[in-house]
């Protein structure tokens, strides 16, 4: 595994839409074991194929939704989150209900912005081998499956913001 380099704010591969993935092969297993290195190590929520330079309908998400969670009802801070891999993701379903967030993107470091999204969704995608199977999200895991879903068909939080507020310390440096 490797830590890949996430393309950021200016490259116009983020502005592209990505292709399908058609061959489930090794070179796929490589970029989906690299992809989640690179997001561990950058301590982020998702990452698409295009924020490592790849135009493929590939994205990871870390997968909360048993989550250990400790007295004070937080996630504890000693348990690593496993990884869901979408290939070919679709959209099923969205619900009516919908939150309003600021989120971050790891190719625009520093900035947050305000995006309605569905609060649950439905998606079908494949797995690392081709397999089909359907997922229903919520919360953050909604969110962060539009957004990547989103980099997919090259659009971004900076097309999406109802507003913005900056980080102080875009380096996570105080």
């Amino acid at each position: 595994m490797a830590i890949r380099t996430i393309v950021q704010d200016g490259d116009p591969i983020l502005k592209k839409v990505c292709r399908p993935v058609t061959n489930f092969d090794d070179r796929l297993h490589t970029l989906l074991d690299d992809m989640k290195e690179t997001l561990r190590d950058a301590q982020g929520y998702g990452l698409a194929g295009p924020q490592v330079g790849v135009m493929r309908r590939v994205f990871i998400s870390l997968d909360e939704r048993e989550a250990p969670l400790d007295e004070n009802g937080e996630i504890r801070e000693d348990w690593e989150a496993p990884m869901l891999e979408f290939i070919n993701p679709e959209i099923l379903e969205n619900s009516q209900e919908t939150e309003t967030m600021y989120e971050g993107c790891l190719s625009f470091p520093g900035h947050n912005a305000a995006i309605t999204r569905p609060a649950k969704v439905k998606v079908k995608a494949q797995d690392r081998y081709g397999n089909w199977f359907t997922l229903e999200g919520e919360g953050m895991l909604a969110r962060c499956i539009c957004h990547e879903n989103n980099h997919l068909d090259g659009i971004t939080i900076m097309d999406l913001a109802e507003s913005f507020y900056e980080d102080d310390y875009p380096d996570g440096e105080e």
